[in-house]
């Protein structure tokens, strides 16, 4: 289990795009800590490779830079 910025890093991104960018729901442990799972974060990274080539309609690549 990953804090935001272990998160972040383990994906090879910056803090700010991990929130932007990562789908993956963090586990909040009691006392309110949130926590990233590697397992959900390999599965989301994997299933980035799967889509890479099904995913360039021009609606997707316009969403895609306007989260830039």
């Amino acid at each position: 289990m990953l804090s935001k910025a272990e998160a972040a890093h383990y994906c090879g991104m910056a803090v700010k795009r991990f929130e932007t960018d990562c789908p993956v729901r963090p586990v909040q442990y009691p006392g309110g800590n949130m926590r990233w799972d590697t397992r959900d974060l390999d599965q989301w990274l994997d299933g980035l490779k799967d889509n890479s080539d099904k995913d360039d309609t021009v609606e997707s690549v316009v969403a895609r830079l306007h989260r830039i």
